[in-house]
């Protein structure tokens, strides 16, 4: 078993920006630990350092037993890379070296078949096998089959990307729960698992005897999994870190209590210091006029000047403070009607009327359909030209095959918030000009109010980055300010909460709640469900119908508490 020991940890960024300052916590032997923390705050970076990918600027690292890594990335991966390249990425570091040594050496037989080329092949096979290369392909072949369902050779070159991000998680997950190394470090694992899949997770998270660090703001997952929660807090000096060493649900009152300690602690502090001031300004008028005060007036400078070097309390760490508009619009009182509506080859044909101002949870499994559902929708339906959809806005949105019909109502005008965050005309493009040139029906923000929007979104810091330079979480909250600045009178979200940070995520619910317009939103947040009034189930058959409650697997209604 293994541990990790993070120490006095301070790293600054390449502008000179301290994002961490002076950060420890430990994860002890076999504990799950979840790290949260506001999107952009450092929790990657943290992962980055303990990986030993960066170098701090003090303190130390110290990680006893190997690493099992799961990046962010996975999910949506959408290059050339391979299943089989993918489980060879999250093996032992001895593993890898071995495996990239023998594809070296295979390659060179390709052009010679010399007596030396050949004793190269016949090294890297055999070292290969003493590191355990071919053990790990029968724990491969075990997770293609848990994964996938099929064996490790009938996927092993077949393209990642044309994996549902669920099944990309599991592969990894289960690759790295079934391997050696004692520790795991997961970035964001429930990503990309639906309902299934993350009560999976959570079995087998508690279930693991290895020690665990990960990064998540499924408040489900929080709820149920992890015996201490580090929080990355923000700070004006640098983010720090707060250990909450009990569960989730303890953990708001715990933090409540913590914010109002330090905030006595720091009462207490500026009125002592006030009123050693106030001592020494007296003992320096009365020495001024009585040589027996000098001695009483040095001694009250001597104890004001140790108590200002010891410093004050630690300061209490600074809250998000978003404040997200969702305004919406007046519409026909039908927003949507589906007749005989039939995604190819996705599911059966089906009805459903959406009525102006419904909150509509679109519920199912991964690869139901779901997600191109919205995009139908955020395309205009079945008859586009006919929409408040620009024309440049609908060239932009894949068609989805489809037959039936699909028709928004009267001054419907859908906003779409894409799971996978891919906007290609923003590539390159900083916020502040995304906001100031406008898109659609999106008019053009002069760059002072630009500034002001991004503020309430906790974005200002990142006025000037590109949006493909953004963490998950900070594209997330800049696409739900693209919605505000819209004018949708009907919000399409795909898994909005995915990426979000717990107070994003609160924030956004809020926000939701205020919004007159009409809502659908696939989600596979179970917390997140409970604020919806109806549900359309996509179900495994390829049958789509209505639930009074979430149903997450067919047959299962998960009950609110």
């Amino acid at each position: 078993m293994g541990h990790v020991d993070v120490n006095q940890v301070t790293h600054t960024l390449p502008d000179g920006r301290v994002l961490l300052n002076e950060v420890s916590f430990r994860v002890g032997e076999g504990t799950k630990t979840a790290l949260i923390g506001a999107n952009g705050a450092g929790k990657s970076t943290l992962l980055r350092l303990i990986r030993g990918e960066t170098t701090p600027q003090s303190g130390a690292v110290t990680v006893d037993g190997e690493l099992g890594v799961m990046p962010q990335f996975v999910g949506h991966v959408r290059d050339e890379t391979t299943v089989h390249e993918l489980l060879v990425s999250v093996s032992p570091a001895a593993v890898r070296r071995a495996h990239a040594e023998l594809e070296r050496a295979e390659e060179a037989m390709m052009v010679s078949e010399d007596e030396k080329t050949q004793m190269r092949y016949a090294e890297a096979i055999a070292r290969y096998g003493d590191v355990g290369g071919y053990d790990a392909e029968v724990v491969w072949d075990q997770c293609c089959v848990a994964a996938l369902g099929v064996p490790y050779p009938n996927c092993r070159w077949r393209l990642v990307r044309t994996l549902s991000g669920g099944e990309q998680k599991r592969l990894v997950i289960e690759a790295l729960l079934r391997g050696p190394a004692p520790v795991l470090l997961l970035d964001e694992p429930d990503n990309y698992l639906d309902v299934p899949g993350k009560r999976w997770l959570e079995e087998a998270l508690r279930a693991t005897p290895k020690t665990v660090l990960f990064v998540s703001h499924d408040r489900e997952l929080l709820s149920r999994v992890p015996d201490r929660i580090v929080t990355v807090e923000l700070g004006a000096a640098g983010n720090g870190a707060w250990v909450h060493g009990g569960a989730f649900d303890t953990y708001h009152q715990a933090r409540r209590e913590r914010f109002a300690r330090l905030e006595e602690l720091r009462r207490r502090w500026d009125e002592e210091h006030a009123k050693l001031k106030d001592l020494v300004s007296m003992y320096k008028q009365k020495a001024a006029y009585n040589s027996d005060m000098a001695t009483r007036y040095q001694s009250a400078r001597t104890r004001l000047r140790r108590f200002e070097e010891a410093g004050p309390p630690e300061h209490s760490p600074r809250e998000q403070n978003l404040r997200m508009r969702l305004r919406g619009g007046r519409t026909g009182k039908r927003a949507l009607v589906c007749q005989g509506l039939e995604l190819t080859g996705l599911m059966r044909p089906f009805d459903l009327e959406v009525w102006y101002d419904e909150r509509v949870a679109v519920l199912g499994s991964n690869g139901s359909g779901k997600s191109h559902f919205l995009r139908l929708l955020a395309g205009g339906g079945d008859d586009p030209a006919s929409s408040l959809v620009p024309e440049e806005e609908r060239a932009r949105i894949a068609p989805v095959p489809h037959t039936g019909r699909a028709r928004l109502g009267a001054r419907v005008l859908p906003g779409w918030f894409a799971q996978t965050h891919e906007h290609p005309e923003f590539v390159g493009r900083t916020l502040l000009e995304i906001l100031h040139n406008g898109e659609g029906t999106r008019k053009g923000v002069p760059r002072e109010e630009a500034g002001r929007v991004l503020d309430r979104y906790e974005l200002a810091m990142s006025a000037e980055q590109t949006f493909d330079t953004l963490s998950g979480g900070q594209q997330a909250r800049f696409q739900v300010l693209l919605l505000e600045l819209s004018g949708a009178t009907m919000l399409l979200l795909d898994e909005p909460t995915d990426n979000l940070d717990v107070v994003s995520a609160q924030a956004l619910e809020s926000a939701l709640d205020a919004y007159r317009g009409t809502i659908l939103a696939v989600t596979h947040d179970r917390w997140f469900a409970r604020g919806f009034d109806r549900f359309v189930v996509f179900g495994a058959d390829g049958r789509v119908y209505e639930a009074d409650e979430p149903v997450w697997d067919e047959g299962r209604v998960e009950r609110t508490r």
